[in-house]
């Protein structure tokens, strides 16, 4: 989630203006090779998994021009600002949409855009503390519960750290910690300050708690552990209920409006088709965030490793 920007990070609410005035969902246009495709409208989440899977489809649609697909044009948005258009008519393609998470919105949108493929599943999200932290002699020692937070409180600074507002989680998480009844103050403000707040506890090896989710970079960087819950989670305890229940594992899915699966259905199977495993996203997430590749480079490199796979996807 922190480089995957392709254009720099603006609000929701002026990108989704830009696209109601400017996009119309799927276009015509003659591709390199004088074959006629289309465009495909694409929002871009902002965490690095949205990108690299944008940048993996974009460069297999570049490859096999007979998919009907000559470009994806990207737009950063918020899943609430992406389904709204999507809902308009201005979005034709999510990637890395999470459920259960994103349910909602995407019902909101059921009579444009659809469902069509899971990328990966069982995906774990979660309350994270560092391992220094809870091991003997730690300043979280005896901590394994979220339950057992408020006993802590003066040692985590009476703060628990969380991402980006616009991000359901954010809200679940709110309701979580209402819920259990803990009382540490909940820090929103950007996933990019969040993991800059870790990053500076981790190097002064002092304690602190936050929400994080597999697959992403920081697991390669630093040992973390996730805290238990007692209530394992069930539907409707994040909406409907309480609140006091795990956050559920989710899964990456691909959405495509009807319009893009129309008019271009080759480009449509693929998307049925295509997987990307949590452990591969994990390893590309560490080659952008960490290393410092370009997006596009690290992609390129694993639609090259999976080219007999892709050769089948496109049959």
């Amino acid at each position: 989630m922190l480089r995957t920007s392709i254009r720099p990070r603006a609000s929701a609410v002026a990108l989704a203006a830009l696209l109601a005035a400017t996009a119309t969902g799927c276009s015509a246009e003659e591709g390199a090779g004088g074959g006629e495709g289309i465009t495909v409208q694409a929002a871009q989440y902002s965490w690095t998994a949205a990108g690299l899977t944008n940048a993996i489809l974009g460069e297999i649609a570049a490859d096999n021009p007979d998919l009907g697909v000559t470009s994806l044009q990207t737009t950063q948005l918020d899943p609430a600002a992406a389904w709204a258009g999507a809902q308009r008519g201005d979005i034709d393609l999510l990637t890395e949409v999470a459920l259960p998470n994103q349910q909602e919105l995407a019902d909101s949108a059921a009579e444009q855009v659809e469902i069509v493929s899971q990328t990966y599943g069982d995906a774990a999200q979660g309350w994270f503390v560092p391992a220094y932290a809870v091991e003997p002699g730690g300043p979280l020692e005896g901590l394994t519960s979220v339950t057992q937070l408020n006993d802590y409180a003066e040692q985590l600074g009476n703060k628990f750290y969380d991402a980006d507002p616009g991000y359901i989680t954010t809200e679940q998480n709110a309701k979580r910690l209402a819920g259990y009844g803990i009382t540490l103050e909940h820090v929103v403000s950007s996933e990019a300050a969040e993991l800059a707040q870790l990053e500076n506890s981790y190097s002064r090896e002092e304690p602190i708690v936050l929400y994080l989710y597999h697959p992403h970079a920081v697991f390669a960087q630093y040992e973390m552990v996730q805290l238990e819950e007692p209530t394992p989670y069930t539907e409707g305890c994040l909406t409907t209920g309480d609140g006091a229940c795990a956050m559920p594992s989710y899964s990456a899915n691909i959405a495509a409006s009807t319009e893009l699966q129309e008019q271009a259905p080759g480009f449509a199977d693929l998307l049925v088709d295509l997987r990307i495993s949590v452990e591969e996203m994990e390893r590309m997430q560490k080659q952008v965030d960490v290393d410092g590749e370009e997006v596009a480079d690290v992609a390129r490199q694993w639609v090259d490793d999976h080219a007999d796979q892709i050769d089948e996807w496109v049959g």
